[in-house]
């Protein structure tokens, strides 16, 4: 699983994000002011939450070391953790997170994409 040094990292790769620190300790990262990405701790460990698309959340939500997301899911909202092994490995992580930062930004309204720079 990808260290908390190597999400945060990638994370920042992603255009117009940005990051802050809530929640008790936790790396959320934002765009256009809208989450699509939390690292925070699980029992001592780092858990990796993101936004996921139907499909997603329905295959992953019962893998081992996959859930619904404390709080998000619960809402209705499809939001899985990455809490423990096996998980995801780096570059599956790394895709859901892409995939989450591109909902993120499709919801985002045209004005706000083109402010950001994200317009094609």
């Amino acid at each position: 699983m990808l260290t908390r040094d190597a999400f945060n990292a990638y994370c920042a790769t992603l255009p117009a994000t940005t990051h802050v620190v809530q929640w008790g300790n936790a790396d959320v990262w934002k765009v256009g002011g809208k989450v699509f990405a939390i690292a925070g701790w699980n029992n001592g460990k780092d858990a990796y939450t993101f936004k996921a698309s139907e499909m997603a959340y329905e295959i992953l939500q019962d893998q081992p070391g996959i859930r619904p997301a404390p709080y998000l899911a619960s809402r209705g909202m499809k939001w899985l953790q990455v809490h423990d092994d096996p998980g995801l490995g780096d570059e599956s992580l790394k895709q859901h997170l892409a995939a989450s930062y591109d909902m993120v930004v499709a919801k985002l309204t045209k004005k706000k994409r083109a402010d950001l720079g994200l317009m094609p």
